[in-house]
């Protein structure tokens, strides 16, 4: 191994290595440019989510301790022996369990992230690399696991067997206002009262007498996201936000917060998006959907994503509305979240004579 090869450092953060940004060399540093310098790092740390950068970091760390237990250096990038890497994560040679494809394709997208950070390229479709990885998807490739879509009559159960102190309150809101708005978790929690109200805010809300109007920053950019009011206040997530908004006492800031133990005050803290994923598995289960099956599989059925797929799947509109709404850059992934929506709508069989 090279003395002079330099690895990342143990912590998440350092994929983006602190020399990925800084004053050509040919250029005299001053005050000026050493601070527009830090503000180009900044800028660069934002051009994908935290989460994706740790899970980049990991994957290089992977990657580099996978090349010094085999006496090699994962510097410069070799397309031949990252085929190999590839190789052993579909068919580990330690024993251990083997990745799923999806999971391959990521440590790859991770490797070619962190190649381009050191002013490297990654050839992808250097044959070494393209070939593996089409005989890995061609050998161990499965249909994608969908979570469960939440249909109408399984949210109505969910939200009624919620109480009606402050955290009741809150949680009827969050799953009403994700369910119809087709909200991601992080979409859901990251919401401020007002703009500008927090600087990790990720959206705000604006009420209107029909409906509320939410201002989205998420994967594909600012969106718009109308949110009508619904038939009742029973179901209305209009109605059920105004409502915990009122008696929280919330006029600014995070709008979803944290609330005392006994539930009668809220706090100051905005919700981590893990507690949407624990209230739906809890809802779920008290509302008794799925009966029939055990209860670890009915909590294995349903995620965050159940929220987005229940509008897709329910809402029997056109379907550009239901991509406009959801973000979708492609109606071909709007139809990835519409669970047997259009089974056998259309009878092409009847419709070719037979």
């Amino acid at each position: 191994m090279s003395a002079s090869t330099e690895y990342p450092k143990s912590n998440e953060d350092t994929a983006a290595d602190d020399d990925a940004i800084a004053v050509p060399s040919h250029v005299a540093g001053s005050g000026t440019l050493d601070r527009l310098v830090k503000t180009a790092r900044f800028y660069a740390e934002k051009s994908a989510s935290q989460n994706t950068l740790k899970a980049y970091a990991r994957d290089w760390t992977h990657f580099s301790r996978w090349c010094r237990l085999r006496g090699t250096d994962p510097l410069p990038p070799s397309p031949e022996l990252i085929g190999l890497y590839l190789a052993d994560l579909a068919a580990p040679s330690d024993g251990s369990a083997a990745l799923t494809v999806s999971t391959i394709d990521r440590r790859l997208s991770g490797l070619s992230w962190n190649y381009a950070q050191r002013g490297l390229t990654l050839d992808r479709k250097d044959r070494h690399i393209a070939t593996v990885l089409a005989g890995i998807k061609r050998e161990h490739a499965r249909p994608p696991v969908q979570k469960e879509a939440i249909l109408p009559e399984d949210i109505i159960a969910m939200v009624a067997t919620l109480p009606f102190d402050l955290r009741g309150l809150r949680d009827r809101a969050i799953l009403l206002l994700g369910y119809a708005g087709g909200l991601r978790r992080s979409e859901i929690v990251s919401l401020d009262f007002a703009k500008d109200d927090t600087p990790d805010s990720k959206g705000w809300v604006e009420f209107f007498a029909d409906g509320a109007l939410l201002m989205l920053n998420a994967k594909t950019g600012w969106r718009e996201v109308e949110v009508a009011r619904g038939s009742s206040d029973r179901t209305c997530p209009v109605h059920a936000l105004e409502q915990w908004l009122h008696f929280a006492r919330i006029d600014f800031g995070p709008i979803f917060v944290r609330t005392t133990r006994d539930g009668k005050r809220a706090l100051q803290s905005r919700l981590n998006d893990r507690h949407i994923a624990r209230l739906i598995k809890k809802t779920v289960l008290d509302a008794g959907l799925r009966p029939e099956l055990p209860e670890a599989e009915r909590l294995a059925l349903f995620s965050g994503h159940s929220l987005r797929a229940g509008l897709a799947s329910s809402a029997d509109v056109d379907e550009r509305y239901v991509q406009k709404h959801l973000g979708h850059a492609s109606a071909e992934m709007t139809r990835r979240y519409q669970r047997r929506r259009d089974r056998f709508r259309v009878n092409l069989t009847k419709a070719a004579g037979l």
